[in-house]
């Protein structure tokens, strides 16, 4: 895991200008429109219906993992101020808007985070904390698990690997165990269980340059060696891609495997997968208030 942020390391990739003059460089990339074309998917993509309300509430975090796409870290001190949260609870009173999703670097440590999440509450919104699972035990943090579960706020954790070793190589030494505390407590207060209204989606990315398996096969393999390791019980799992930006990008760079990783993506390319992109039906703000079709794309 990296010490410090792509920024405070000076690094040219830390500027998203650069990170396209290298993704644009790269050859034989077939636009995205043509790869629907070529499955006579509709063009240009288009939203559906805006459902959602993601929120990036800043890139300061207590982890540098070595996949972020947004270079979140401890060493960042971007947040979302009071004046841009209070806009975002009002553009989250439009009845079209169902749930706020609040994410980061560690949506937690921005201090409005208990406000948003009270007044979404109490506007009868669905909420999502994508929570990194270590800040729940941080000096300061500690009371948190009760306070979601209290205010009835679904939990998307990211847990890369059931086993430490892989874990702790994306996301630091420590991680993991810290991790596996984090989710027997919230599993203490029905979180994840059987039945239970109070979700507890664990989100799997690959440790290195490979893609993920098949989703099914893993949240299987999760729920056993889990369950037999630690008797963690979670509602379901998700996987994602890393995406070729920001520090997974100068990771690709400095081992020379941006144009094999570009080719392992597009080869990769799952049409079923179109009608349910988030950005169909979402639209994210950054931590500025600014509007993006894709907390991706903030970059």
């Amino acid at each position: 895991m990296a010490s410090l942020t792509l920024l405070r390391q000076h690094s040219k990739l830390a500027d998203p200008r650069e990170q396209l003059r290298i993704l644009n460089e790269q050859t034989q990339q077939p636009k995205f429109d043509q790869q629907l074309e070529q499955h006579q998917l509709p063009t240009p993509l288009q939203a559906k219906t805006m459902n959602t309300l993601q929120v990036n509430l800043g890139k300061l975090c207590n982890m540098t993992c070595e996949h972020c796409h947004v270079d979140a870290g401890p060493d960042r001190r971007e947040i979302m101020n009071a004046e841009t949260v209070k806009e975002c609870l009002s553009a989250l009173k439009h009845p079209g808007f169902q749930t706020l999703d609040l994410t980061g670097g560690a949506p937690e440590m921005n201090p409005h985070f208990r406000e948003m999440v009270s007044e979404a509450h109490k506007l009868n919104k669905q909420i999502i904390d994508r929570c990194n699972l270590t800040i729940l035990l941080a000096p300061g943090f500690q009371d948190l698990p009760e306070f979601l579960a209290d205010h009835q706020v679904d939990i998307v954790a990211s847990l890369p690997c059931y086993l430490e070793e892989n874990t702790d190589a994306q996301r630091g030494n420590g991680a993991f165990q810290k991790s596996i505390q984090a989710l027997q407590r919230l599993n203490s207060l029905g979180y994840g269980k059987q039945d239970s209204t109070r979700k507890l989606t664990l989100v799997y990315n690959p440790v290195g340059f490979a893609l993920p398996p098949d989703q099914t096969k893993l949240e299987q393999a999760y729920k056993q060696e889990l369950k037999d390791r630690y008797e963690i019980e979670f509602t379901n799992l998700i996987t994602i891609t890393n995406m070729p930006i920001s520090r997974f990008l100068s990771e690709l760079v400095s081992q020379g495997r941006t144009e094999e990783y570009m080719q392992r993506l597009i080869h990769a390319f799952n049409p079923a997968t179109v009608s349910g992109l988030m950005c169909r039906s979402l639209i994210s703000v950054d931590w500025q208030g600014y509007l993006y079709d894709c907390d991706f794309n903030q970059m």
